[in-house]
């Protein structure tokens, strides 16, 4: 998702396929796409056809690797839009709830996930089962058992022999990868603390309609679909401080709230400090909906000899044994087009290691962990969050199957 947006009300955008390039190749099946050439163009089905859903298939058509031949979503407004822009056949476009199931069972190499976050685990678990390719936005589950079923589907997915990759723009970017070697280089000495914070201007105060079909198109504003802002916005800056740190967090002491957001809504503010291994803390904060903020996704940590200083929207940067600065361009959409370039290279390669999702899953965990000791206002660990199993379930009573 677009950290700058509310998701839920991102405009729909119009763009133009790639036809004519598309043309030039040549369509393989799925069983003949992993060692197929590199210009193979890759079938693939849209899941999710809001905001970001129908303004990534510009990225994937723009290559000329891809070709979008199927989508699926609960509202018939949205797949028509996508469906018309990509001129994919009326019987295709998939709705209602389980539309989706409709859409794995069709003739396609490989699927991209954007819809509400409270689906993806079972989405991703499905299309691995159903022999398909994963392409996923962040993040990838709302709880602890949704974190650990993505866990499930990235190793099911290797064991098939399937490409599964989470869609995080700053592990894309060269310059996050640079700073991150030297780091682990030891750059910047033996790890001593960190901060990281994402204040927002935007997000809104909306709060949850009671209308259920209301309820979904505008889902982030639901705790139960979107996980609450921490989990949806605040676990770009949180997946960056978990890549540096390169530890599963165990425990967290939070607290958090509503001060300008209704008392039915999402929170708007959460002030977390997160204890790891070796007695390392790292204090995050982060805010929405206050004008005038200076919007940043910022995760800084110091090392004895040094420290790394990262924002999604300026420089990353090493100021240790050697110097070594960044500066980010336009990173949400350069970084999305690196991931599918990436994608398509590690699915005509056959490469199904799927480094992307071990990662993803921490930081996920670790953005829950933090909502979760905020809403019981104390210290919850990384092992509790786990046993207890918490699952938040929406209501989806009033909605088409």
């Amino acid at each position: 998702m677009q950290p700058k947006q509310d998701p839920s009300s991102v405009s729909r955008r119009t763009f133009v396929a790639a036809a004519a390039a598309a043309s030039a190749f040549t369509i393989v099946q799925p069983s003949a796409v992993r060692s197929a050439a590199a210009n193979s163009v890759i079938e693939l089905g849209l899941i999710g056809c809001g905001g970001r859903g129908s303004w990534i298939t510009k990225l994937f058509t723009e290559t000329g690797k891809y070709r979008f031949v199927a989508c699926a979503d609960y509202f018939q407004d949205r797949v028509d839009a996508v469906g018309e822009e990509h001129k994919i056949d009326k019987p295709r476009r998939h709705t209602g709830l389980s539309g989706y199931k409709k859409l794995l069972a069709s003739k396609l190499d490989a699927v991209v996930i954007e819809t509400p976050p409270v689906f993806h685990p079972q989405q991703a678990m499905d299309a691995v089962d159903a022999d398909k390719h994963v392409y996923c936005a962040k993040p990838i589950a709302i709880d602890a058992p949704g974190c650990l079923t993505i866990s499930a589907a990235g190793k099911k997915a290797t064991e098939k022999k399937l490409v599964f990759l989470v869609d995080f723009q700053t592990r894309a970017n060269e310059h996050y990868r640079e700073c991150l070697r030297r780091v682990r280089n030891g750059d910047i000495g033996r790890i001593v603390m960190g901060d990281a914070r994402y204040p927002w201007s935007g997000g809104g105060r909306a709060e949850p309609s009671t209308n259920p079909e209301e309820r979904l198109r505008n889902w982030y504003h639901a705790v139960e679909i979107s996980g609450d802002f921490i989990v949806e916005q605040s676990i770009h800056s949180l997946d960056v401080a978990t890549w540096i740190l390169d530890a599963d967090p165990v425990s967290a002491v939070g607290f958090g709230g509503r001060k300008v957001r209704p008392a039915k809504g999402i929170y708007d503010h959460f002030a977390i400090t997160y204890a790891f291994p070796d007695k390392v803390l790292l204090n995050f904060n982060c805010i929405q909906s206050i004008p005038a903020v200076i919007d940043e996704i910022r995760a800084r940590v110091y090392g004895s000899d040094g420290y790394i200083d990262t924002d999604y929207y300026s420089d990353v940067m090493v100021r240790g044994k050697q110097f070594y600065r960044g500066r980010n361009n336009n990173l949400y959409t350069t970084g999305t087009q690196v991931n599918t370039q990436e994608f398509h290279q590690a699915i005509v390669e056959g490469k199904t290691d799927n480094p992307t999702v071990a990662p993803s899953v921490r930081s996920n965990l670790t953005a829950v962990l933090g909502r979760d000791a905020a809403y019981r206002g104390g210290e919850l660990t990384l092992e509790t969050l786990i046993k207890e199993g918490r699952k938040l379930e929406p209501d989806l009573k009033g909605l088409k199957a």
